[in-house]
């Protein structure tokens, strides 16, 4: 068995304790708006289909493009008491279509895969709404395809070229993270994206070893781990700061005044708090096996 290559991970999030009141609820605006969006465009299907990556992603484009924004208040069925805000511009849009396109192909490589058949469904219902939006975005769209299909054949013959396996989810979310075309800034939004999509990448397998050492599937991290297995945690985060540093540097680059305190949240602080879990959850596995030792 290989790998199974993500193409939606919810990595890129907020870390909540280091944002101000106003900055989270501003936050929480933009996410419950692609909510909606995702919710007007293709049901309930859609709105099961969001993340914090895409969010992230809405954000992102309506500061740096400085667009005009509809903000009010309402309940929905997930929060059907208080009223809470929405923010939504027209990147709300873009994102909800970047999710469907992506939720996609995680549905179609889960059935591939595993033969999940709640994955085979998902796909049924989507497929519609991937080809119509395969038309509106093909650059996003056969970059996706085609990456994902280099990604699966390097996984399948167990490629041990950490930059160029990774590079393939940073190549697709680079393509993703353009919205306009020749736009001066595209380049840098490229490679946010990209680095972005390596370390996402990266992360995942950092995850998943424990489980895909127990299958045999493939991993990227499984060498660097038997190579040095005293040192592997932080030899593998020190490959993801890289991947966040060249990330943060792109980032900095861009013309963004707006919500910058909750972008700088995310880029430098909230992609680490799954890291830490993933941490904590194998120190409490280590000494709950030591005390069954015992």
């Amino acid at each position: 068995m290989r790998k199974r290559a993500e193409t939606v991970f919810g990595y890129i999030t907020i870390n909540q304790g280091e944002l101000k009141v106003k900055e989270y609820e501003a936050y929480r605006a933009y996410y419950c708006a692609l909510c909606h969006v995702l919710h007007k465009k293709y049901g309930r299907i859609g709105q099961l289909q969001l993340s914090y990556d895409m969010t992230f992603l809405s954000v992102l484009l309506t500061s740096l493009y400085e667009l005009d924004e509809q903000s009010r208040e309402r309940r929905c069925a997930v929060h059907p008491a208080p009223k809470h805000r929405e923010t939504y511009s027209e990147a709300a849009d873009y994102a909800a279509d970047m999710t469907i396109l992506l939720s996609y192909q995680k549905a179609m490589d889960d059935w591939n895969d595993d033969r999940n058949f709640a994955a085979r469904a998902l796909a049924l219902d989507l497929y519609g709404d991937y080809k119509k939006l395969r038309r509106q975005y093909f650059r996003q769209a056969k970059a996706l395809e085609k990456n994902l299909e280099i990604l699966k054949a390097q996984e399948k013959k167990k490629s041990p070229d950490m930059d160029r396996v990774s590079g393939r989810t940073g190549a697709f979310l680079g393509e993703i993270f353009i919205w306009k075309e020749e736009e001066p800034w595209n380049r840098d939004l490229y490679q946010l994206g990209f680095h972005l999509g390596k370390f996402i990448y990266l992360m995942d397998a950092f995850d998943d070893i424990e489980k895909d050492e127990r299958k045999g599937s493939y991993n990227i991290l499984l060498p660097v781990r038997s190579q040095d297995p005293e040192h592997f945690d932080s030899r593998a985060k020190e490959l993801m700061v890289r991947e966040m540093a060249y990330a943060a540097r792109s980032f900095e680059r861009l013309p963004v005044l707006k919500n910058t305190e909750i972008l700088r949240n995310i880029l430098y602080s909230g992609v680490w708090v799954k890291y830490r879990k993933i941490m904590e959850d194998r120190k409490k596995e280590k000494a709950e096996d030591d005390e069954k030792s015992i």
